[in-house]
């Protein structure tokens, strides 16, 4: 195999090194937003180097990208078995499935509510709410695919309201207490349950 085949082992240290720095950079995300954190105030609070850091990541972007890209496996995770369970118990309604798994995203970034905060806010690197968006539309089009046939087209209507409806319901959900937040979920994903892809809504037999 080729040298640049092989993939990157990164030592026990580097990746020790690796999440206390991400710890750190949340913390201070947390506490002061993106826009005034500074990779400076990330590395003490971590008590490593300005050179550490730049050795796993490219700046303080990468930082916050890097802890999205953790909770979003999270949230990935979550909603994959919360529709596993579903199954397991009998469930094969499509509408209800995409129900279910919408549902478990919520909740997941009630349970997270800091860091879905951190993400929804709009204090971001520059360009990260499109690339929110964009990731939020392709988690919607996996779970819209559950009411299509093979050969059957995206309804691309039903994924811009999907989508659009789960980005301001997570910015909604949370800013809520527990029991307000836990309602609107429940009412959002209610809502959502009821949309259909247009061409399952035939009451009579197919036209040729």
């Amino acid at each position: 195999m080729d040298k640049t085949d092989k993939p990157t082992r990164v030592s026990p240290r580097g990746a020790a090194t690796r999440s206390s720095l991400l710890k750190a950079a949340a913390q201070v995300f947390h506490t002061v937003g993106f826009a005034k954190a500074g990779v400076s105030e990330v590395v003490s609070v971590a008590g490593a180097s300005v050179g550490s850091l730049y050795h796993h990541f490219t700046g303080k972007a990468d930082l916050y990208v890097a802890l999205y890209e953790e909770f979003q496996q999270r949230q990935q995770d979550r909603t994959h078995e919360a529709v596993r369970e579903a199954r397991a118990g009998g469930e094969s309604d499509p509408t209800r499935l995409m129900n279910i798994a919408a549902h478990a995203y919520l909740l997941g970034c009630i349970e997270e509510r800091d860091t879905a905060r951190l993400f929804f806010s709009g204090d971001g690197p520059p360009g990260f709410d499109h690339q929110l968006r964009s990731r939020l539309t392709q988690w919607t089009d996996r779970n819209v695919a559950l009411f299509r046939k093979a050969d059957e087209p995206v309804d691309e209507a039903l994924l811009i309201v999907v989508s659009g409806s789960m980005l301001l319901a997570v910015a909604e959900v949370v800013e809520r207490d527990d029991i307000d937040a836990h309602r609107l979920a429940d009412d959002i994903t209610g809502l959502l349950s009821a949309l259909e892809p247009r061409n399952r809504r035939h009451v009579g037999p197919e036209t040729p």
